[in-house]
């Protein structure tokens, strides 16, 4: 059997190709199979948009003020469910550390609700808050905090024997241990599930939103769509879905900022 290699040149070459470029190139790509496939298949335009009907329908509703504003509102929802998410998280994998209880608390918390997708608890929301923003926020909150919790609290479990004993020699309290020692000693278990809580919350805030469908001209992302269903608009379905991915590329890309800062950066974790 024959094993090819690729020579030593290709492959520096296909490294001092920035990553932007890369990514560019894979984008450019999906377009034009994305028109090509509009082209040639023949496919009903009231099914399938173009590329072109999208970006026209993305210029447009940009420039009357739809898509911004359903935007904000759907990111407003994300950044008020994920805060909530991520104290939520932390008090608990913090009891947890300090406490058998609290560690059976957040055992047994985490396999009953963990399970249990947002969208399927927002008709009970919806009773609990109305059709109120504050129901597609708990949902999202609901999305987050058990990522956030259970990787805290597994980040914490594996530090070191010699980190907690120099903590509790050096005397510090409960609360300094955490944000002093365990928080940066666990901050590549603590990325990780910040990346899971934010991909699980923003599906959950469209999704909410798509059910949700009754919010006006105050809706998010998730209305915008569903909006456009109903009017058989195809072009601003396939906007917002752009929208939706661009949005989770930034949220990604900043999270992999943060990554290199912090923990590649401390070299405890490869780049």
């Amino acid at each position: 059997m024959r094993i090819s290699v690729s020579p030593p040149g290709v492959v520096a070459r296909a490294q001092r190709v920035p990553n932007w470029l890369r990514y560019l190139a894979i984008a450019i790509g999906l377009l034009v199979i994305w028109q090509l496939y509009v082209t040639f298949s023949g496919v009903d335009s009231l099914v399938f948009a173009s590329p072109l009907a999208t970006l026209q329908t993305l210029i447009a509703d940009v420039k009357d003020g739809q898509l911004p504003t359903a935007t904000v509102a759907s990111l407003q929802n994300l950044v008020i469910g994920m805060a909530l998410g991520i104290i939520g998280g932390l008090i608990l994998a913090s009891i947890s550390t300090f406490s058998r209880f609290g560690r059976d608390i957040l055992t047994v918390f985490t396999a009953l609700l963990s399970p249990l997708p947002g969208i399927a608890i927002l008709p009970l929301t919806m009773i609990w808050f109305g059709l109120s923003p504050a129901a597609i926020i708990f949902v999202v909150v609901h999305s987050a905090l058990w990522p956030i919790a259970g990787n805290t609290d597994t980040g914490f479990r594996t530090i070191g024997s010699t980190t907690r004993m120099v903590a509790l020699n050096l005397g510090l309290s409960r609360w300094r241990t955490i944000t002093d020692v365990y928080l940066p000693a666990a901050m590549p278990h603590l990325l990780s599930g910040l990346r899971l809580a934010w991909a699980f919350g923003w599906r959950t805030v469209v999704g909410a939103e798509v059910v949700f469908g009754v919010a006006g001209s105050a809706g998010g992302l998730g209305w915008y769509i569903d909006n456009a269903r109903y009017f058989l608009n195809p072009p601003a379905i396939f906007a917002g879905l752009v929208v939706i991915s661009l949005l989770g590329m930034l949220l990604d890309a900043f999270f992999l900022w943060v990554e290199r800062k912090t923990v590649v950066k401390w070299g405890m974790k490869q780049s």
